[in-house]
């Protein structure tokens, strides 16, 4: 396959520029991008509390910044991660205290910066060097961890109405393994509509607050933001915020970089080479930072999309800065924000049910893939440590390690005492055997989309 400059053809029969297209075609494939990503994305304001309006501005906002770091090459959407539900959730106490979500915005914040500090080292030391410490004996059983310890959330929801909560989870099946085309591509946003018309045709649904909405409004609300966290004055929630959150980074890293070879391998460009994996973390980076500072989720690159690039041959990114630009202009409009809010608390739990094992699902499949060696001492116990830890800590009495640093209480969720064991065993034990390798990257990594297949 020839490789001529973004935004040209790439040469071979059925693939296709945004210029030889025209302008309405182009309109019609950044709509179909930003369908693509919706569902997901909406998904986790949905499940943490988050503000919709907020995520979707900052959704395209990260998008157009990551753009321009990798200097507009990468055709990658960044929406919402699931890989940090955990971290909120944590924060919160199961939703408990959604007031404690700024804090927990300002701990994804944080994590943000792991992603800086990897770009750095990336660009100093080389990616095979940095990578061998990131191995899959140590971000599968994390990312396992992070769908177990969310599971009794989806179940809680989906008891408030079961019939609503099975039909969402068997249109996301039907439509993961019988669909075609973009149906396959949006499960999520399949089962979403489908379970909420069913429950508003059958009464189950308050619009007051829809009929109440303004049809315009500013996306970002001051007392949801990190800001208004950095200015309570509770320094013991701001820190174990940090300490509980930042480590989840470690799997989200992992799966930027699956994402960025899953696209490389779609376009037939080494994206990971240039403009290079430290560019893309750090657009994907920053793009969190500012994203979780405003109180919208942290972004991520999203395999849906891929998917598309897949279906339309049309890889040029100018499409997917188009999908920004109209999920920003969407943000602007608190009227379709609070549709969105009236959707029933069994329609979240039914979608979410699938998405929380399909995560626990892509990390089996990140150990199985990449075959990692469990006759060797090391990788059994760093795998053992990780799950019981992670899990044992979240299902204790307490839900956490909590003590006292100073005047200052800090407590550590499951998953980051989990996290910091596993990097701190890999990085002590002998017989380190993962090398990553630039040349040819592995599909394999940690994608969340609810389809969890290589695109």
């Amino acid at each position: 396959m020839s490789k001529k400059s973004n935004g040209a053809a790439l040469g071979e029969k059925g693939i296709y520029d945004a210029k030889s297209l025209g302008a309405p075609k182009v309109m019609i494939l950044g709509v179909q991008h930003m369908f693509a990503m919706f569902g997901a994305t909406i998904m986790v304001p949905m499940l943490t509390g988050l503000d919709i309006s907020t995520t979707l501005l900052f959704a395209g906002l990260g998008t157009l910044l990551f753009h321009l770091i990798t200097k507009g090459k990468v055709p990658a959407f960044l929406g919402s991660s699931f890989a940090f539900l955990g971290g909120y959730s944590a924060v919160t106490a199961n939703g408990e205290h959604p007031e404690y979500l700024p804090y927990a915005c300002f701990g994804v914040a944080c994590a943000g910066l792991l992603y800086l500090a990897l770009s750095l080292l990336i660009k100093i030391f080389s990616t095979e060097k940095v990578m061998k410490f990131f191995p899959p004996i140590v971000t599968g059983p994390l990312i396992i961890a992070i769908g177990l310890t969310l599971s009794p959330s989806a179940i809680n929801n989906c008891s408030q109405d079961w019939l609503i909560a099975v039909v969402a989870i068997a249109l996301v099946v039907v439509c993961n393994i019988w669909g075609k085309g973009m149906l396959k591509i949006v499960p999520i946003i399949v089962g979403v509509i489908g379970s909420y018309l069913l429950a508003a045709l059958l009464g189950r649904v308050d619009f007051t607050q829809v009929a109440e909405a303004s049809w315009i409004g500013f996306p970002v609300h001051w007392n949801e933001t990190a800001f208004a966290a950095l200015g309570s004055g509770n320094t013991s929630l701001l820190v174990t915020s940090v300490i509980t959150i930042m480590p989840i980074a470690l799997a989200t890293m992992m799966e930027h970089i699956g994402d960025i070879s899953a696209i490389s391998s779609t376009v037939g460009i080494n994206y990971i080479k240039d403009p290079g994996l430290h560019r893309t973390l750090l657009g994907d980076g920053l793009a969190t930072i500012v994203a979780s500072l405003f109180g919208a989720p942290a972004n991520t690159t999203y395999g849906e999309n891929t998917g598309v690039l897949s279906l339309t041959k049309v890889f040029d990114p100018l499409v997917i800065r188009i999908a920004a630009g109209l999920a920003i202009l969407l943000s602007f409009c608190p009227k379709f924000a609070a549709v969105i809010g009236c959707m029933p608390g069994a329609t979240c739990g039914g979608v979410s049910l699938v998405l929380y094992g399909m995560i626990s699902a892509v990390g089996v499949r990140n150990i199985v893939e990449t075959q990692v060696d469990f006759s060797k001492s090391r990788n059994v116990i760093i795998a053992a440590l990780i799950l019981v830890l992670s899990i044992g800590i979240a299902y204790s009495s307490a839900g956490a390690i909590a003590f006292q640093a100073g005047s200052v209480q800090i407590s550590l969720s499951g998953l980051a005492v989990g996290a910091l064991a596993g990097i701190l065993l890999n990085a002590i034990l002998p017989g380190k055997d993962y090398v990553f390798d630039v040349e040819v990257p592995s599909e394999t990594g940690v994608d969340f989309s609810v389809r969890g297949q290589k695109n």
